[in-house]
């Protein structure tokens, strides 16, 4: 409770809910209040976006496993008040986690503490804890990048470490299934074929390649593709695996949509996409 100038008592639920809750088994406070306005997602946030920090976070079980990350369920919600499901990507620390990847993918990109850099180089203890932190941030910024500008990928809520949280794809708490699952005719694959090409036209517009495109990275959700997976965005021209990289994903593309009988030619996109990005 709190009072006005004439002294009235006012309802004050944010107060009432940190008085009468306590975060549980499996839960936490939210990490919301505990981040900075620029680890928090593009502007304007949407409305389902549960901003309060008198919310819990709460762990609903894991959706996917990877060698240098996990996704997780957790749901944000305000007892008894707004609540959503979200994605929680956490990159694993220096036990259990190889960055091997890192200096192919990150090859033009600077590091501006160079103790960290020299950690990161020489693959040490704590090199890899700041390899960790540096992919998820990595990730968020793309996210934040390309949902600016319109791409069909997760809204990034926030990155808070080693853990990104984002929208999840998918409905109640089953994910929206990989492109990879997909079976029909060639006429009946040809809109998601569509789709993929113009993501993969809106990131050379961006002057970047996925660097790991494939069916498994691209999910669709009622007839929708998104695209996921993106710690690893390439800027094309200041990383000198770039061209080959934008390749490769053109190529990994069009090789599931030609086994599936729509005709697709890798060096046809290719040359679109170069032509996007010049």
């Amino acid at each position: 409770m709190i009072s006005s100038s004439s002294d009235a008592p006012i309802f004050d639920p944010f107060a009432l809910a940190f008085g009468t809750h306590e975060p549980g088994d499996g839960q936490r406070w939210s990490t919301w209040g505990a981040i900075t306005p620029s680890e928090r997602g593009p502007r304007p946030y949407p409305d389902w976006v549960v901003t309060s920090a008198a919310a819990f976070d709460t762990e609903l079980g894991i959706v996917k496993t990877g060698k240098e990350a996990d996704v997780f369920l957790i749901e944000r919600a305000v007892p008894g008040g707004q609540a959503v499901v979200l994605a929680a990507k956490r990159y694993r620390g220096p036990e259990t986690s190889d960055f091997h990847r890192s200096s192919r993918y990150t090859e033009g990109r600077g590091m501006r503490n160079t103790r960290d850099s020299r950690a990161v180089a020489r693959g040490s203890s704590y090199g890899r804890s700041v390899s960790a932190i540096r992919w998820a941030y990595a990730e968020f910024e793309a996210l934040r990048t390309l949902y600016a500008r319109g791409l069909p990928v997760p809204y990034p809520v926030q990155v808070n470490g080693s853990e990104l949280l984002m929208e999840f794809i998918g409905d109640g708490q089953t994910a929206a299934p990989r492109l990879a699952a997909q079976r029909g005719t060639a006429s009946e694959l040809y809109p998601l074929y569509a789709q993929v090409v113009e993501i993969m036209r809106g990131l050379a517009r961006a002057g970047v390649a996925h660097g790991d495109l494939s069916p498994y990275n691209l999910l669709v959700h009622h007839g929708r593709v998104v695209v996921i997976d993106l710690p690893q965005l390439v800027e094309v021209v200041s990383n000198p695996d770039g061209m080959d990289m934008l390749y490769r994903d053109c190529v990994n593309v069009c090789t599931w949509f030609s086994r599936q009988g729509l005709g697709c030619d890798p060096d046809a996109v290719f040359a679109e996409l170069v032509a996007e990005m010049f």
